[in-house]
């Protein structure tokens, strides 16, 4: 899983005032909750910088969403003008997290050509 361990709401994991969770009063964290689900969590405008989880918005996103409402959701916030300059890192963040809850397809067997062709025909 991708994951910010040392820094919440940190999005590209880059040591700059602009990505930092802990220095700004508005953030965008976005990460996998224990039950699989994508969460997205906002300062409440009115709430204290101090209130963590009564001044936060969480917005939860079920795996099978898609990545149409998924991207939507998280690009709303940006549109409301909460953070636009994070849209990019934001929807980044969410597409890297979806394609890692996807399941990778088998791979599919070489074929075999020239002589290890014949041969395997030959036996």
């Amino acid at each position: 899983m991708a994951e910010s361990v040392l820094f919440k709401g940190n999005l590209m994991n880059l040591h700059s005032h602009k990505y930092s969770g802990l220095a700004n009063a508005k953030t965008i964290g976005i990460s996998h909750n224990k039950t699989g689900n994508l969460s997205v969590v906002t300062r409440k405008p009115s709430s204290h910088q101090h209130q963590y989880h009564t001044g936060r918005h969480h917005a939860t996103i079920r795996p099978g969403s898609g990545s149409r409402r998924s991207m939507g959701i998280v690009s709303g916030q940006s549109k409301r003008n909460y953070r636009p300059d994070l849209r990019r890192a934001a929807i980044a963040r969410t597409s890297a997290l979806l394609a890692s809850q996807k399941e990778k397809p088998d791979a599919h067997p070489k074929k075999l050509r020239g002589k290890k062709k014949a041969a395997a025909a030959a036996a």
